[in-house]
């Protein structure tokens, strides 16, 4: 096994940007890390970009950004050891294929996801059914995924590796007065919902006035993101009456919010974890309930779920400690990620091994992938087979639509007909 292996980590919009760089960060001193931001309908403002590399050592020397043909032929002139793809699963898809057409003999290609991963779901994996290896960060992730694999029939293999961007806790830290609030593009989703959550906000800068309500944005209107918002907080906001001055909106990095904390309250943000590290109490709103579609069963039993009522009355939580170690806390002993890649490049190095199957989404040969290209760069594709690919790919998608919503309402409609069937 070569030492000093050489990776090029290839990110794309905001919150992989901040995982990718992390991930590299943590890397053996001696691999040659490169880090590149590939150009995708997310691709980050120049702000959500610095932030999100805070912390790194590519703060300081921005990544450079490339469209696929660029980072096509850079792959192909540095033919590096690893590639590890901290983008979104559209675009995961899509590399792949790349990479494979631009080296005879193939890296080992390392994908995973930047956040909270429970609950599991079959885009995460699908859309990453071809790489070697893709990593989680706790154990009931891994088992998670592991149980969904095998129950869909898709190999893959999975490794442990701690959140890359948490904070270590340091001794004699002082405590804060801010109550930060870590918003989301897609938790809730509901316009009724995000403007509830704004009233509980207002009311409790109203109820402490001598503390700091702080709105904490990824990005501000119109700004991209990983996940769309349709109803952004700074919008709704600015249309509310009777705001109280010491709710404000912020951006930036979350590590330097969480330095002037003396709580974190979200739906169910990755920062949760971010306080959890450095002490700072936590509250989970569970007023919505609590659901996959929420991203907030992970926090089951953990003890920081509470009501909109805890957080008006200020009265935070902290973890239990049964709930730590499943749950991104585990001991650093436990990790297996940089152990799996090093085998995996041995393994290549000896037998050079072929792309994994696609699970799902090959029919339709070229034109599918040229259709799921153009999807997933939208207008950083200039090909004239992804404009073309939309001239016959909408209007099949259309009709596939309508196809499987006419069987749906048949299947309903057929089983009512047996239901009240007389024998």
């Amino acid at each position: 096994m070569k030492s000093g292996l050489r990776v090029l980590g290839v990110v794309d919009s905001d919150s992989y940007v901040k995982w990718g760089a992390a991930m590299l960060d943590r890397m053996p001193a001696d691999w040659d890390r490169t880090l590149v931001v590939i150009r995708t309908p997310a691709l980050p403002s120049p702000e959500q970009l610095a932030s999100s590399l805070t912390g790194s050592k590519y703060a300081t020397s921005a990544p450079a950004v490339v469209d696929l043909a660029d980072l096509s032929a850079r792959v192909a002139a540095e033919q590096p050891d690893v590639i590890v793809l901290a983008v979104r699963g559209p675009v995961v898809r899509v590399l792949v294929r790349m990479i494979a057409q631009a080296m005879p003999h193939r890296p080992v290609i390392v994908s995973g996801l930047p956040g909270i991963s429970i609950p599991e779901t079959l885009h995460a994996l699908y859309f990453r059914s071809q790489v070697d290896l893709m990593v989680l960060h706790s154990k009931r992730e891994i088992q998670a995924f592991s149980a969904l694999a095998e129950r869909l029939g898709i190999r893959q293999d999975f490794a442990l590796a701690t959140l890359p961007f948490l904070p270590s806790r340091r001794e004699g830290m002082p405590g804060g007065r801010d109550i930060v609030f870590a918003a989301q593009a897609k938790v809730p989703r509901e316009l009724a919902k995000r403007q509830l959550v704004l009233e509980w906000l207002a009311e409790t800068a109203r109820n402490h006035p001598d503390r700091q309500v702080v709105l904490k944005l990824r990005g501000i209107a119109g700004e991209a993101q990983t996940h769309a918002e349709k109803y952004p907080y700074d919008t709704l906001l600015s249309q509310m009456a009777d705001v109280p001055a010491n709710l404000v909106i912020s951006t930036g990095p979350m590590s330097e919010h969480l330095e002037t904390a003396a709580a974190l309250v979200t739906v169910s943000s990755t920062a949760a974890i971010e306080a959890i590290a450095l002490g700072v109490p936590v509250l989970l709103i569970d007023d919505f309930g609590v659901s996959g579609s929420l991203i907030n069963t992970v926090f089951d039993e953990s003890g920081m779920l509470a009501s909109s009522e805890e957080l008006i009355a200020a009265r935070f939580r902290e973890p239990g400690e049964h709930w730590l170690d499943d749950n991104y806390f585990h001991a650093p002993s436990d990790e297996t990620w940089i152990t799996a890649i090093e085998s995996a490049v041995a393994v290549h190095a000896v037998a050079p091994q072929p792309l994994r199957p696609q699970y799902r989404g090959s029919l339709g040969g070229r034109l599918r992938r040229i259709w799921d290209r153009k999807q997933a760069l939208g207008p950083y594709d200039r090909s004239l087979g992804g404009y073309l690919s939309l001239l016959v790919g909408v209007p099949v998608r259309g009709a596939l639509r309508r196809y499987k919503a006419v069987r749906s309402h048949a299947e309903r409609y057929e089983r009512r007909g047996e239901l009240t069937r007389v024998p």
